[in-house]
């Protein structure tokens, strides 16, 4: 993960939080563990920013792969699952 404040959407506080949450909602096979933090970063960076895909800065890896995980997730109703999980939580952090 980046150094640069202005990039890191997820503390590891907050990343504490929220990765069990997505890998319970994530379908599996796709998208790697260990790039898990880095492509969801991205995809919430792009939408705080209302950014292109294509501005993503590179530290946050390949514009294309966070776009293909937002469109995939968007067809398969992850993000409405997540959503659920989310409003389900009742700390701060999130």
């Amino acid at each position: 993960m980046s150094t640069d404040k202005s990039l890191q959407v997820f503390t590891d506080e907050a990343w504490a939080i929220w990765e069990p949450l997505i890998q319970a909602v994530q379908p599996h096979g796709k998208t790697p563990l260990q790039n898990l933090r880095r492509t969801i970063t991205a995809i919430f960076w792009r939408h705080t920013n209302g950014a292109k895909w294509r501005s993503i800065p590179p530290e946050l890896g390949p514009w294309w792969k966070a776009a293909q995980t937002f469109i995939r997730w968007s067809k398969l109703g992850v993000w409405e699952r997540l959503l659920a999980l989310v409003q389900k939580q009742k700390s701060p952090a999130l």
